[in-house]
Parts: C-alpha cells; structure tokens; sequence
C-alpha cells in the first residue's frame, strides 16, 4: 500500500470513529484496530493538518465603547455575563 493511500485510509478511519461517538477502545474493539494506531495517526494527521475542522477557532464580535469608569489613564474592560475583568 502507498504512503498517500494509507494516509487516505487513517484519514477515513479517523473520521468515521470521530463521527460514531464511541470510545477509543469501544471504536477500535468493533474495527479490529489497536487503541494504539488509532492514537498514533489522530496524532500524525493533526501534527500534518494542524487543529481539526472540529476544533477551529471561532471569532467572536468586539464592542467599543466610551465609558468613564473612574480609573485614570488607559483601561480595558471585558465583561463575560456577569463577570467583570
């Protein structure tokens, strides 16, 4: 089997454990496949592909305000619900 084509395979493997919502030794159990591969190619793909698309970072929308909060000088406020920083 060629590099590119086991690379297809992992790629493929690894999607379809990821989309069955079992465990690693549930999934690996069921597919004939040590816990061990599995690990080692979920790690290869994400070193060779970065983050997964699953975990991509997500931008979240900024509001400037001007508001006189008493502190003198350069401020920065984050609020998050109901916390304050």
């Amino acid at each position: 089997m060629t590099k590119a084509k086991l690379q297809e395979l992992w790629e493929a493997r690894i999607a379809e454990y990821r989309a069955s919502g079992q465990s690693v030794k549930e999934w690996c159990a069921s597919h004939d496949v040590s816990p061990r591969q599995l690990w080692y190619w979920i790690r290869k793909y994400k070193n060779q592909h970065g983050v997964p698309t699953a975990q991509s970072t997500r931008w979240l929308p900024v509001e400037v305000s001007e508001q006189s909060s008493g502190v003198h000088g350069h401020s920065l406020l984050i609020n998050i619900n109901q916390a304050k920083i």
